[in-house]
């Protein structure tokens, strides 16, 4: 698939939950700068769904979103960053980050990237597509991935992996009102998001794609770190 890199090995995504909390945290807080209500800020809308879907407790949610839309005192600005590089083997990644602490980010964001290179803006950008990536899951065998691509006005769709998780890529302007009429053709969305899609994904095996995993993990996991788009095939 080659879009966003992400933790394999489910009992390590739980172990993390507290860490992934944090992230949706500030995805909600930064979504609610326009506008504390989820029904006219697809923004938020999308992000406070994924909270649920975690399982985030009502008050951290109710919180979060007061506080980005400034309804409490103590409200935290987070700054986006992007980053652009290679990871080893001159595979492509982009790097978005949430902070408020540029300086403390950016340089350990250049620690983390030592073993690959770390590249201007545009050096990579270039071979990815700016689009909507949502994750969908069909309700029954009955649901067809290409009919409910073309009904719901998704620009591509690549077929179910082994997740079962099938991926329609949207112009990001379309991507709340794709979103909205999935379900009327068979399937439920477990995620959905502005993000990259890479032009050339890499074929790595052995121990090259080990070497490249064990890259990203390092830079996933850093607190800032909200996503993490690699141009890596599977």
């Amino acid at each position: 698939m080659g879009a966003q890199w992400k933790v394999k090995h489910k009992e390590v995504a739980a172990n993390l939950k507290g860490r992934v909390f944090g992230k949706m945290t500030k995805e909600i807080m930064v979504a609610a700068r326009n506008g504390a209500d989820p029904d006219t800020n697809s923004r938020l809308r999308l992000a406070v769904e994924q909270a649920k879907k975690a399982s985030m407790p009502k008050d951290t949610l109710e919180r979060a979103i007061k506080k980005g839309a400034g309804l409490l005192d103590g409200a935290i600005h987070y700054e986006k960053l992007t980053y652009e590089g290679f990871a080893p083997h001159n595979v492509a990644l982009i790097v978005e980050c949430l902070t408020d602490n540029v300086n403390r980010t950016v340089s350990e964001i250049r620690v983390l990237f030592r073993g690959g290179q770390l590249g201007g803006e545009g050096s990579v950008a270039w071979d990815f597509d700016h689009v909507g990536l949502i994750e969908a899951r069909a309700e029954d065998s009955e649901a067809d991935e290409d009919e409910a691509a073309i009904e719901a006005g998704a620009q591509d769709v690549e077929p179910a992996g082994d997740d079962g998780l099938t991926q329609f890529i949207t112009d990001t302007a379309d991507l709340d009102t794709v979103c909205r009429a999935l379900p009327t053709f068979g399937f439920t969305v477990e995620s959905a998001k502005i993000g990259y899609r890479p032009k050339n994904p890499q074929s790595l095996s052995g121990e090259q794609r080990q070497e490249v995993e064990t890259f990203l993990s390092a830079i996933h996991e850093h607190d800032d770190v909200q996503e993490v788009y690699v141009a890596l095939e599977g």
